[in-house]
């Protein structure tokens, strides 16, 4: 079977994280989003982890449940390594997911043992010179099954490929232990055609989870996945491969995608940083190296050379014909924002949204699958319009740089509303 899993989630207990994330509304907007698997998130903070053993019933398949909902969860966490190796900093931040309460408890004895604070963050800092191999080696002597994929790969801090990371690949990072690192996370600025280019990861999986770090955001990229609806299919869908295809941002939204200076109103595409260099030209401090640039440090080969297809949205590589598909798409609140010239906390918004997703199904599903028509029926045309103009990537963006995120645009300001009969309807 195929599910839709966004593993890389966050609790109310991570900084910066919205109060409202907590297990009943992680699984009810689970359900509007379309998504059958969900990351706990967080599950060394104590508090946290007392409210999932509270909150999910472990069901003997290696997810959790929570009455009365349709979407599982599977536990997972975010940690953050900090520490020297070699004489040189590193950063890198790795999503762990594991099979059972007992697996979690016995890593947060390991840390605890050595010393690590697990109260102060959900996303806890894994010093004391516990290297990402070393983290490794203790998730490996727990459990054989445990997942550890690097996050959000490309971002300059805390990213295992990013600029700041100290590290240029995984075998660098983790060394003999690299061959049971089965994934890496592409992040929000980057997509997987960018990572197809890089030789290293031929033979790893390439997934998108969210990050989220408020509810609407839940499922913004996620994985469809191929296998048994458990954790020894996920896991074995992981390792081997089994990826029916990914759900992304455009990547340009991204908050890193190209290199600059936010504060200077700097930003380079790869191009203009080999003409330019690295060095601010109005203030003379560096540069934040983006993403973009660092695919172009790191890859293989060049990117029209993968010779990129795009079919009725899916996005493929005749260079890479066994890696999956993948859809570039718009969170439906923006479309419905855009559409309606309203801001995307509106109760005008809101409510559209609230409509669509409980008479055509999950969000993922509306913006991929649902026909426009159907969309139009209940929200006029001008939203059909805007999810088709996604879906086939016609849209208007203004891309992210150092800590900026990107404007993802479906219309140009200057264009005027559609014809009401666009889609037959009114």
């Amino acid at each position: 079977m195929s599910y839709v899993a966004d593993l890389h989630t966050h609790s109310r207990f991570a900084r910066a994280c919205s109060p409202a994330l907590n297990i009943p509304n992680l699984s009810s907007w689970g359900k509007t989003k379309g998504i059958n698997l969900l990351g706990t998130g967080d599950f060394l903070h104590p508090l946290w982890l007392a409210e999932l053993k509270k909150d999910l019933i472990e069901d003997g398949s290696g997810f959790l449940s929570y009455p009365g909902s349709d979407t599982k969860f599977v536990l997972s966490v975010e940690l953050a390594s900090i520490y020297t190796e070699k004489g040189k900093g590193r950063k890198v931040h790795n999503v762990i997911i594991m099979p059972s309460l007992k697996s979690v408890e016995k890593l947060q004895k390991a840390l605890l043992d050595r010393k690590i604070n697990l109260s102060y963050d959900g996303r806890p800092i894994i010093g004391k010179n516990i290297t990402c191999k070393n983290l490794l080696q203790i998730l490996l002597e727990i459990d054989e099954k445990v997942l550890m994929i690097p996050a959000h790969v490309w971002t300059p801090w805390f990213g295992i490929f990013g600029s700041k990371s100290g590290y240029d690949s995984l075998s660098e990072c983790f060394e003999d232990l690299t061959k049971y690192v089965y994934a890496i996370e592409t992040g929000i600025s980057s997509d997987p055609a960018m990572n197809w280019r890089v030789s290293e990861l031929d033979n790893k999986s390439i997934v998108s989870f969210s990050d989220a770090h408020s509810l609407p955001n839940l499922g913004r990229e996620a994985t469809i996945l191929d296998g048994e609806f458990n954790y020894g299919g996920l896991w074995k869908s992981i390792r081997d491969q089994k990826i029916a295809g990914t759900v992304e941002f455009f990547p340009e939204h991204g908050k890193y995608h190209l290199t600059g200076h936010r504060k200077c109103n700097v930003r380079y595409t790869p191009d203009e940083t080999k003409r330019n260099g690295t060095v601010c030209p109005k203030c003379g401090g560096q540069l934040t190296v983006g993403v973009m640039e660092r695919v172009e440090e790191l890859a293989s080969i060049d990117n029209g050379q993968l010779r990129i297809e795009n079919q009725d949205g899916i996005i493929t590589s005749k260079a890479f014909p066994k890696r999956p598909g993948f859809r570039n798409l718009v969170p439906l609140l923006n479309i419905i924002s855009e559409a309606f010239k309203s801001t995307l906390s509106s109760q005008k918004v809101i409510n559209e949204y609230k409509k669509l997703t409980d008479n055509l199904g999950g969000e993922i599903k509306i913006l991929s699958e649902v026909d426009i028509a159907e969309i139009a029926k209940i929200s006029g045309a001008r939203v059909a319009e805007g999810v088709q103009k996604a879906r086939k990537g016609e849209i208007v963006i203004d891309p992210g740089y150092d800590g900026e995120y990107g404007v993802v645009k479906i219309w140009p300001d200057n264009q005027s509303d559609p014809q009401m009969n666009l889609f037959g309807v009114e």
